[in-house]
């Protein structure tokens, strides 16, 4: 090829460059650096107009640099310095800043490109794009603003969403809620089993406004040769049985939340390979060699001590620090007994029914312990609205009840409430895994889901 066929190629080129950057939304520029950092625009695509309302060869003719004279006062100097940190340490950067329109308002700007260099490392010019993020940018601080006339309203309430308690230890957590919802660290939820944990997690991700979905995992209810698919999915022919490719929960989880309930049930080898997850926000389904992102949100919960299984072997180290962040302290409800008649309350709302519960069975139920927490609270409301006054008597005993004799009660009737307290508190002690509950009953599953259903015990999360 001539050099002459060479020059209108490389022209060719260059025209077709040109109408790709002049159809871009955003703004490409490229400025010349000169003595103190001063930038002189040497080219704008035609986005310019778009974005700031100022012709392109307008910009250019007049060499000055437009954008830092629209940026807000406030803005300027963390954006400059921001880009020329950047620019010394050869790392490519973005801010996010705000422009004064020449026609009135405000724009959110999104900044990001690199400098290039001379062979001897000195910074000559900046190219970049910039792009109106102003829609996303306001939706956030609305959210914001509204998280915070939350906050104030907090002080008095009552319940905050699905969350109900006015006590002292509660507001600490509707503070907590709050503040985890206006960021994207990890969140990890302590408390006992049936306190309530995967509620609080769902009011994070409620209130975080984040758009995809809420996918709640129970870690200690997947058996653990299928964990690694369940979580990262597989490809068609994976393994033996994989008849289908199948989406994992990070996938489900993008753009939304993962919660991951009983994350001390995690095996260690998996933690490694979610660490890298964590760390990284991709990942690679079973059976495929192209890894792939998720943008999820982690919150985990478990009712074991994280930082004894670190110091035993079952957890490990960097793994517990990366999802332990931001920590939210669920307290039982034994320790918040002042609010068991809100509770009371929203069950009879949820339910449409008129507890009518005598002063007696009140005194008790300020009185017991529930070791079950919340859970057991509603299993025993749930019971009570169906047998009455005898579906109370447990309340006097911390342990299993021995059913006292009343006038007209069967053997019959006092083995089946016997067999119904013995099953439920056992099914908290094994935190609901019914083959667990079931080996320590000493019967089969069949025999055990055949009883649960005769004596209307509903499982974790049953309707």
């Amino acid at each position: 090829m001539s050099n002459m066929q060479t020059e209108q190629e490389n022209i060719r080129v260059q025209a077709r460059l040109e109408r790709l950057l002049n159809r871009l939304p955003g703004l490409v520029y490229r400025c010349k650096i000169e003595e103190g950092f001063t930038l002189r625009l040497e080219y704008a695509s035609a986005g310019s107009e778009n974005l700031l309302g100022i012709p392109a060869s307008e910009m250019v003719d007049k060499r000055w640099n437009t954008v830092e004279r629209m940026t807000v006062s406030a803005d300027l100097e963390r954006m400059r310095k921001h880009i020329y940190d950047k620019v010394v340490a050869h790392e490519p950067w973005q801010v996010i800043y705000r422009l004064q329109l020449p026609q009135g308002g405000v724009k959110w700007i999104w900044d990001q490109g690199e400098a290039i260099y001379s062979e001897d490392g000195v910074p000559l010019y900046l190219e970049g794009i910039m792009l109106d993020v102003s829609e996303q940018k306001f939706q956030e601080l609305a959210l914001q603003d509204e998280n915070r006339q939350l906050k104030l309203s907090m002080e008095q309430a009552d319940s905050l969403g699905e969350i109900v308690g006015k006590s002292e230890a509660m507001h600490k957590v509707y503070g907590l809620i709050l503040k985890a919802a206006e960021t994207d660290t990890n969140v990890i939820i302590y408390g006992e089993t049936g306190c309530g944990k995967d509620i609080v997690a769902r009011a994070i991700h409620n209130y975080s406004g984040r758009k995809g979905g809420y996918v709640p995992v129970n870690c200690g209810a997947i058996p653990e040769n299928l964990l690694e698919s369940e979580f990262f999915g597989h490809a068609k022919g994976a393994f033996t049985g994989a008849t289908a490719a199948k989406e994992g929960f990070i996938t489900a989880a993008d753009n939304g939340t993962l919660f991951l309930d009983e994350i001390g049930e995690l095996p260690v080898n998996l933690q490694v390979k979610f660490l890298r997850v964590l760390e990284t926000k991709s990942y690679t389904p079973l059976g495929c060699t192209a890894p792939r992102s998720s943008n999820f949100r982690l919150i985990a919960a478990t009712n074991r001590d994280l930082a004894a299984q670190v110091r035993e072997g079952k957890a490990r180290a960097d793994f517990y620090y990366r999802i332990n962040v931001l920590t939210i302290n669920l307290p039982p409800l034994r320790e918040r007994k002042e609010d068991l008649p809100l509770l009371i309350n929203a069950w009879s709302s949820r339910h449409g029914i008129d507890l009518q519960l005598t002063r007696q069975v009140r005194l008790a139920m300020s009185r017991y312990n529930w070791p079950g927490n919340v859970r057991e609270l509603h299993n025993f409301l749930d019971r009570y609205a169906t047998f009455g006054e005898s579906a109370a008597e447990f309340l006097d005993s911390e342990e299993f009840p021995l059913p006292s004799a009343s006038e007209g009660q069967t053997l019959a009737d006092a083995t089946r409430r016997l067999e119904h307290a013995l099953i439920l508190k056992t099914l908290e002690k094994c935190h609901w895994q019914r083959g667990r509950t079931a080996a320590a009953l000493g019967l089969n599953l069949r025999t055990l889901q055949r009883k649960m259903k005769a004596l209307h015990i509903r499982g974790q999360g049953e309707a």
